[in-house]
């Protein structure tokens, strides 16, 4: 009886017959579109809190804690906006000082 040794190819080809099913690629935005719509979030962000804050000012009927989260809510995209802005200009600068 012989007995045929075990092989990468075997173990492999199984594998390679299969076919994977097709998904639809979302296509990729480029950066600046990206870029474009994170500014724009941390917009709409800061003036959904300053019209909060306006109608509690104003005396309009809102609830003191949606203008507190509103406005925190601001408050956090615009510090996270401020911190991938700092790290990109340390990034920046360190390419800057490598030597070619």
């Amino acid at each position: 009886m012989e007995i045929s040794p075990i092989s990468v190819v075997q173990l492999v080809s199984p594998t390679l017959n299969q076919t994977a099913p097709v998904q639809n690629v979302k296509t990729e935005q480029s950066f600046g579109t990206v870029l474009k719509d994170a500014i724009n979030s941390v917009n709409e962000a800061q003036n959904q809190s300053d019209l909060m804050t306006n109608k509690l000012v104003s005396g309009q009927d809102v609830d003191l804690s949606d203008v507190m989260i509103t406005a925190q809510k601001a408050s956090v995209t615009l510090n996270t906006a401020l911190q991938v802005r700092n790290k990109a200009v340390e990034a920046y600068q360190e390419i800057m000082r490598m030597t070619v």
